[in-house]
């Protein structure tokens, strides 16, 4: 039996462009689209032409997609004013793009307190709306806002709205949870009682999640109906975010219920890129990636449970949901002191690391790490520095370079701008092939300085490490009193967007730091194939 079309509709560049701390450039809403379009999305919608300098700016001229409809957003026209005589609603009809999504009002609370006009010449405005867009020969979609809190106050009203939409020539009738209240058997009852009025094949779905529910409120939508999925790369949107699409499509491919039933323009071998488009989202927002985010994350399929480890080690199924790699994800068993042989074996196999289970060294390095975090260090959160530990152990790690000391100043004082400021400096000498290089950093903390005085000069390992990045910097106090015990974890980065941790403990904050930063280099440098000395 033929498989029924879903359509996926991405709002990420302009619904999760209203998230607090995001600011899109052109340049990057044209990575994220090539990205979108990649991963097999029908409609990406870039933004609402008019509204600022970047999105008229993105559709001045024709983005280069291969498969996506790029879709421009705006307002249906203003109520006294005809098609023509609307500037707003004319920037967006001429807009360089493949549809055009206009939002109307749905619930006659809005239309009154909002809008302060009379229900009819709302409808009369959409109609006008949808039918001059449909003229320009682009499909036309229609964000019904608050469809579901008009539906509870006023069905009759609401019904008419989305009727009206599709008579006028709506390709797409879509149904707006734009507060996120609405539950999923809500949802359900809602959309089946809609499609009574507008067929299931011209309608869709957007949901926000204020309730933690806009994916179960979504596949709620398309059970009862819906064809249309909306939402945002991460989860991306303002408040609580929007519907996840990193979540929705595996799940629309992975999961029976809906995998024997209907198919998406995401194939399985696109499928496998997920992972991967949910970090180039993270990167261009220079964030760091949700370490828990289903099926993306870098815990989605980790555990550090022996009994667990052990299990997966003989059948996957048991603990994932859904085989890693169909996502372009992977199984991690982290070493921890809750760890058995069986996390240190999958863990040493995942590195690159070839070892008989029978090998006396497995147990010693098993005993290594459940001592070591008895004193404070966290190996199940810092895989670079396990790496390294675990290849010490087992084999051998080129001694790259040698630290001889360091030293780091903090001063505070005045500027010659008479600004109070505080100066941090660190000098670092290192042995390195053999020659001593004396090396100094100047950052805005000590750590920063010594990071920068670290990785300034070590003469025939330079150019492997010139793309290093510290990108993050956590500080945890295990033990209190003066002598307190810190454990310092650091996340680095490459050019190539790989990320890795590192871990440092002292009862000194800098030497921890110190530490871990070391980790971090030398990790960077046996990862890439750097020459012994």
């Amino acid at each position: 039996m033929a498989k029924e079309r879903l359509y996926l509709f991405d709002t990420t560049l302009r619904d999760g462009a209203q998230t607090h701390g995001v600011d899109f450039s052109v340049e990057d809403k044209m990575v994220i689209a090539t990205t979108l379009d990649a991963l097999g999305v029908d409609y990406i919608e870039g933004g609402y032409p008019g509204a600022n300098q970047t999105d008229t700016e993105f559709f001045t001229g024709k983005q280069a997609l291969k498969r996506a409809k790029l879709t421009a957003f705006g307002m249906i026209k203003r109520t006294g004013r005809s098609v023509s005589n609307d500037p707003g609603f004319q920037t967006v009809i001429q807009a360089e793009c493949d549809a055009i999504c206009l939002v109307a009002k749905a619930w006659d609370y809005h239309v009154r307190v909002a809008l302060g006009i009379e229900n009819d010449e709302n409808i009369e405005a959409l109609k006008d709306s949808v039918e001059a867009a449909a003229k320009t020969g682009r499909e036309v979609l229609v964000d019904c806002e608050h469809f579901f809190d008009g539906f509870k106050e006023n069905s009759a009203y609401a019904l008419e709205c989305a009727q009206a939409a599709y008579e006028a020539g709506a390709r797409w009738v879509v149904l707006c949870d734009t507060n996120g209240g609405t539950l999923p058997h809500e949802i359900e009852t809602i959309v089946t009682a809609v499609v009574k009025s507008v067929p299931g094949d011209h309608l869709g779905i957007h949901t926000h999640n204020d309730t933690e529910n806009a994916v179960a409120n979504t596949l709620a939508a398309i059970r009862a109906g819906a064809r249309q999925i909306q939402g945002t790369l991460n989860g991306l949107g303002e408040r609580c975010g929007n519907a996840n699409l990193t979540s929705i499509i595996p799940t629309l491919m992975l999961k029976s219920e809906f995998a024997d039933r209907f198919e998406t323009g995401v194939t399985p071998t696109s499928l496998r890129d997920l992972t991967h488009a949910s970090h180039v989202l993270d990167e261009v927002l220079n964030r760091a990636p949700d370490r828990q985010a289903p099926y993306v994350g870098a815990s989605a399929f980790a555990t550090k449970a022996g009994i667990h480890a052990s299990a997966i080690m003989k059948d996957p199924r048991t603990y994932e949901h859904v085989p890693p790699e169909s996502v372009g994800n992977e199984r991690k068993l982290y070493v921890s002191d809750q760890a058995g042989k069986s996390n240190v074996l999958a863990e040493l196999d995942r590195i690159g690391i070839k070892v008989d289970e029978d090998d006396d060294r497995i147990s010693k390095l098993l005993d290594e790490v459940k001592k070591r975090e008895a004193k404070g260090y966290a190996y199940d959160s810092a895989d670079a520095s396990f790496a390294l530990l675990a290849r010490r152990t087992l084999s051998n790690v080129p001694r790259f370079f040698d630290v001889d000391s360091f030293r780091v100043l903090v001063e505070r004082r005045h500027n010659a701008l008479g600004e109070l400021v505080t100066i941090s400096e660190a000098t670092v000498k290192v042995h390195v092939n053999g020659e001593t290089r004396f090396s100094v950093g100047e950052g805005n903390g000590p750590v920063n300085a010594l990071d920068t005085a670290l990785r300034k000069d070590l003469g025939k390992y330079q150019n492997f490490i010139d793309d290093l990045e510290l990108v993050d910097y956590k500080v945890r106090i295990l033990t209190g009193g003066s002598d307190a015990t810190t454990r310092v974890m650091v996340e680095s980065r490459d050019g190539a967007g790989e990320r890795w941790y590192t871990v440092g403990v002292s009862p000194n904050i800098i030497d921890a730091s110190f530490e871990a930063l070391i980790d971090s280099i030398n990790y960077k440098l046996l990862r890439d194939g750097a020459p012994a000395p």
